[in-house]
């Protein structure tokens, strides 16, 4: 099956002047890959600062300065969106595309009722009457679980709850039929009753649609109860990546299987827990990034990058993945 989305070697760096008037590079994604099917839900997994949300702004052509995207490619249904023009790529982002962003309640126009908005996005990209894209976002309010959704058309963001907030906005993701779903962190915040129902939601959803899907969190729980595939992040690069099963089974890099044993239900078992901190974006070591918080680390990580290799299944950025898994 042809892939949805294609991401090859994306590098995005910050390169702007330090207080001295030195111009400096941040190396921030450094060569990020991963491949999404119609249908399938791939949650982007790491710690704060490995590199998701960004990936993800980076694909979208929402970076701004000093970010900027240096090389790779993005394929979205045969297209490079990272080669689009500006005006094709805002095309996509809203129709083709869909974004459910952090923060539901500061994501939304606090000047517009949410039927104003749920309206404005669809005539911004489709050739609907206010009355056609009216009923259009009652259908969506429906969807998503909302009731009395003509009332709710009425409401002003500030009157939401989050949870309701959050479920507005993939009403508003999802109200033009796209193909490809990203969601950034999408129940920061929200209680863990209502973060489930969230996430059931959005499950839901991309299934009976075909959708493809791609979850930010820093929550390995979420990866392992709602999505197909994962992919590991740390310092800008995917380091393991595949579907769950395996993954969560046999962690080949050790990254992964740190943050496996870091999670609560396994802190009793007193396993090796990700130390130290992200290496320097300004200054990143020769080898593998991950040499100096790697407890298995070898004289060859120190001066060679890691291939990614075949572990069991699926794939990781590891000199000894095959041992490891």
């Amino acid at each position: 099956m042809t892939a949805l989305l294609e991401v090859r070697d994306l590098h995005t760096h910050f390169i702007a002047y330090d207080l001295d008037n030195n111009l400096r590079t941040a190396r921030a994604l450094n060569g990020v890959s991963f491949s999404l099917q119609p249908g399938r839900i791939l949650g982007l997994v790491g710690e704060t600062g490995a590199g998701k949300s960004l990936t993800a702004l980076s694909l979208l052509g929402l970076l701004k300065p000093p970010a900027r995207v240096v090389a790779g490619q993005a394929l979205f249904e045969g297209r490079d969106l990272l080669a689009l023009p500006a005006e094709e790529l805002n095309a996509l982002r809203g129709a083709r595309i869909g974004l459910v962003v952090q923060s539901p309640k500061s994501s939304l126009d606090p000047l517009a009722r949410i039927g104003q908005q749920l309206v404005r996005l669809q005539r911004a990209h489709r050739q609907l009457s206010e009355a056609e894209a009216e009923t259009r976002a009652v259908e969506a309010l429906v969807s998503v679980g909302i009731p009395d959704p003509k009332r709710r058309l009425r409401a002003w963001p500030h009157e939401l709850s989050g949870g309701m907030a959050q479920r507005v906005l993939i009403a508003m993701a999802l109200v033009n039929e796209p193909s490809l779903l990203i969601a950034d962190e999408p129940t920061t915040g929200l209680d863990v009753t209502v973060q489930a129902q969230i996430l059931d939601l959005l499950r839901a959803l991309a299934l009976s649609r075909g959708i493809g899907a791609v979850i930010i969190t820093h929550d390995l729980g979420v990866v392992a109860h709602y999505c197909d595939e994962a992919a590991v992040m740390f310092a800008g690069q995917v380091v393991e990546s595949g579907p769950v099963a395996p993954l969560f089974a046999r962690p080949a890099h050790p990254y992964t299987q740190a943050l496996i044993a870091s999670t609560p239900e396994r802190l009793e078992l007193r396993a090796v827990r990700p130390q130290g901190s992200p290496p320097n974006l300004y200054a990143l070591p020769t080898g593998c990034l991950y040499r100096d918080r790697c407890p298995v680390a070898q004289p060859a990580c120190l001066v060679e990058p890691p291939d990614v290799v075949l572990a069991d299944g699926h794939v990781a950025r590891c000199h000894f993945a095959r041992d490891a898994a």
